[in-house]
């Protein structure tokens, strides 16, 4: 005779609901949370609608932004300029020329935002260039020795600069924050003062954002900044050379320096079978700068040091840097010109390098 089944004598019917109870206050809990997600988002998505008309959708604010207070202001490249060719080429420049100013240094720059803001680079760049020995620690790992360390850099080159007409685009605190823009106007200052043997490129702009904080709202507006003006302009302060007056004053006799250039290397290449009959376009991709100098040198250039068909161009400024060292271990100083010049067609550029051999060589057999 079987009895009837008590509710504690039934283990699955309080297996489910206790499993009823576990979910449904799991499910309150969830249900909490999402609610409380979304009134966050609601609120997030209202500051937002706020705050989107003023601010461009590709700027990043960063979190601190926030935290500004009243009428202070954050200046930042804008990230559409950070990727123009001009500027990346601007750049790659500045950096080439502190690696090669501070090579004895073994210091090796390949970031100018990860490398120059606490100031060593910095330092070592303009003791060399000046031939000064600042009075700061070599090793610098706190914040604040660093931006005493920044601000004696900083007032030497500003007491050099200023007298001489250069505006002063960069302070402690925007080279120390990593401001790109203040970062690459120093740079270009010091190259253009001390005469650097480089091409910077021309007409570089790029636009900087402004983010302020009024009546507790963040606004933005946008400013261009010139890094670079023309070659002529920039270079106003030094010695213009034989090409810039032929070009400018003398167009006409500029064929006649062209067939005397083509002679030259003809007369060379042609022990290879070679010949040249344009200028502008044949030296573009590197291959006769490199074969010329092999022959002006007498000596054989392996081709595993360059690319005999070169066809990104990549590659083609590969083989003109690489003659650029060849002509630079035959004696001869570092081309003004610049490599991406020559391979863009450049014949300005072009001719300085051919005419810089002509004048070393051109009593060679």
């Amino acid at each position: 005779m079987s009895g009837t089944p008590t509710k504690s004598g039934n283990p699955l019917m309080a297996k489910m609901k206790k499993d009823e109870s576990f979910l449904g206050k799991l499910g309150g809990t969830l249900g909490r949370k999402k609610k409380a997600k979304e009134v966050s988002d609601l609120h997030e998505e209202g500051k937002n609608a706020i705050n989107a008309p003023l601010l461009p959708s590709s700027i990043e604010i960063h979190p601190e932004d926030t935290l500004m207070e009243e009428n202070a202001e954050r200046v930042m490249l804008d990230p559409t300029s950070r990727e123009t060719h001009k500027f990346k080429d601007l750049l790659k420049v500045l950096i080439d020329w502190i690696n090669s100013e501070l090579e004895e240094d073994r210091i090796i720059v390949k970031d100018l935002e990860e490398d120059c803001y606490d100031g060593q680079v910095l330092q070592k760049l303009f003791e060399k260039l000046s031939g000064r020995k600042l009075n700061v620690a070599e090793v610098t790992q706190s914040e604040i020795v660093q931006k005493q360390k920044l601000l004696t850099v900083l007032e030497a080159v500003n007491l050099l600069l200023r007298p001489h007409g250069w505006p002063i685009e960069w302070s402690v605190d925007s080279i120390h924050s990593k401001n790109l823009v203040a970062i690459v106007f120093l740079l270009v200052s010091l190259a253009m003062h001390f005469q650097a043997p480089i091409r910077l490129p021309e007409h570089v702009s790029v636009q900087v954002v402004v983010v302020k904080k009024k009546d507790g709202l963040l606004q933005t507006g946008h400013i261009t900044k010139e890094l670079t003006t023309t070659t002529e302009m920039m270079m106003g302060r030094f010695e213009r050379d034989a090409f810039d007056t032929l070009l400018d004053h003398a167009p006409d006799k500029l064929n006649v320096v062209k067939t005397s250039l083509i002679t030259f290397v003809n007369k060379h290449l042609n022990k290879l079978n070679l010949e040249v009959t344009e200028l502008e376009t044949q030296f573009a991709d590197g291959v006769y700068l490199v074969l010329l100098m092999g022959l002006l040198e007498d000596y054989f250039v392996p081709l595993y040091n360059f690319f005999l068909t070169p066809e990104s161009f990549e590659q083609k400024v590969h083989n003109v840097a690489f003659a650029f060292e060849l002509m630079q271990d035959g004696g001869l100083k570092k081309p003004k010109a610049r490599p991406e010049d020559v391979v863009n067609l450049n014949l300005k550029s072009t001719l300085r390098v051919l005419y810089n051999l002509f004048t070393n060589y051109k009593n060679s057999d």
